[in-house]
């Protein structure tokens, strides 16, 4: 049986030997009480899916280190969340968490907005500006789609990394600061600079930890509490009482492709509450094509699939005659590499005996 598959199957037992047709959300909510312990670490991160809780090890793993992280995944799936998780448990918390995204900012204004400049520095520069690595000195600094940044740019932003020190634009004095440096890019920044569009020496500074996000659709066990979460969270604002969904709705919800992630799931559960004059909640029309879609969509996903897949297989052996290596025909440096970048962490077991008899 498919995750989709058994995901439905559970609600659906519960809630025809409870509730006939229906099920009620704060069961929903209930039945996550047993992951109390991540929600108090990372607060707004809904789920406890294998998926979701390899990330969270990931974050509580490296968010005392105070290295750089590379977060990675698509458009949605709580970059900035998980950025906001780092520093939280992080020995920076109570210094700054500023954040800013370098595609919502002009290319000519971005150097001014990192760095900062002086009165009279350029045209329009009518006073002092701070720059966000000033404002987080001995907190966080996260920068989301940092792909974006231009490659001029991109050397300056190396030396600050590499030196903590920089010069605002129009001055000569150098000042230093204690950044902690969280990046985040929807877009794989190895093929970045694979076409020349992002610089090698910035990216292997970048990637000292990277975190590679799942997408909803590698996280089908938590569609239903993050269902339930957003429902009560828009109902609470809207002076609303919604108690229930449909097995229909939720099978729907289910079998949806998500191209938007967790932030299309959010938003289109706001709208479904904004529709709904009753305690059951009512949907807004899906697009047809992407119903029913559970095949990857990327090149990527298939990898990690086939990848999950021998993992399985081999019960998370990786090494030995039988081991997922050994499936896959690569070498257990290259598997583990590449689980690594999927996101696919487990405590690893060794087949000692096929070693040795190998």
């Amino acid at each position: 049986m498919t995750s989709e598959a058994s995901v439905r199957a559970m609600y659906e037992i519960q809630s025809e030997s409870q509730y006939g047709s229906y099920i009620y959300l704060d069961e929903l909510l209930e039945s996550s009480h047993g992951d109390e312990e991540i929600r108090n670490d990372c607060e707004g991160i809904v789920g406890s899916s294998r998926a979701l809780c390899g990330v969270l090890d990931q974050v509580r793993t490296v968010a005392p280190a105070d290295s750089t992280v590379l977060i990675e995944g698509e458009t949605g799936t709580g970059k900035e969340l998980i950025a906001n998780a780092i520093h939280a448990k992080s020995a920076r918390r109570i210094r700054p968490f500023v954040k800013l995204n370098c595609a919502a900012i002009p290319m000519d204004l971005l150097e001014s907005e990192l760095f900062g400049h002086e009165k009279g520095a350029f045209t329009g520069a009518v006073m002092q500006k701070l720059g966000r690595f000033e404002v987080a000195n001995g907190g966080t600094l996260f920068l989301d789609e940092i792909g974006d940044i231009s490659f001029q740019l991109q050397t300056k932003l190396l030396r600050v990394l590499q030196e903590q020190e920089f010069e605002r634009l129009g001055s000569t004095h150098t000042r230093r600061v204690d950044v902690r440096i969280v990046a985040a890019q929807n877009q794989d920044l190895a093929d970045l600079v694979a076409n020349k569009r992002f610089r090698m020496a910035l990216y292997y500074r970048l990637n000292v930890f990277p975190i590679a996000l799942p997408t909803l659709r590698r996280r089908l066990e938590d569609i239903p509490v993050l269902i339930a979460h957003f429902v009560h969270k828009y109902a609470g604002r809207m002076s609303k009482q919604i108690s229930k969904i449909t097995n229909d709705a939720l099978d729907t919800l289910m079998g949806y492709a998500w191209p938007g992630n967790i932030r299309e799931l959010q938003n289109l559960i706001e709208r479904a509450v904004i529709l709904t004059n009753s305690d059951v909640l009512q949907l807004p029309p899906l697009r047809p094509c992407m119903l029913s879609r559970t095949k990857p969509v990327t090149l990527a996903e298939a990898e990690r699939d086939h990848i999950l897949k021998a993992l399985n297989d081999s019960n998370w052996v990786v090494s030995g005659r039988s081991g997922a290596a050994a499936r896959l025909g690569v070498k257990r440096t290259t598997l583990m590499y590449k689980m690594s970048k999927c996101g696919l962490q487990r405590k690893i077991q060794y087949e000692i005996a096929d070693r040795r008899t190998a």
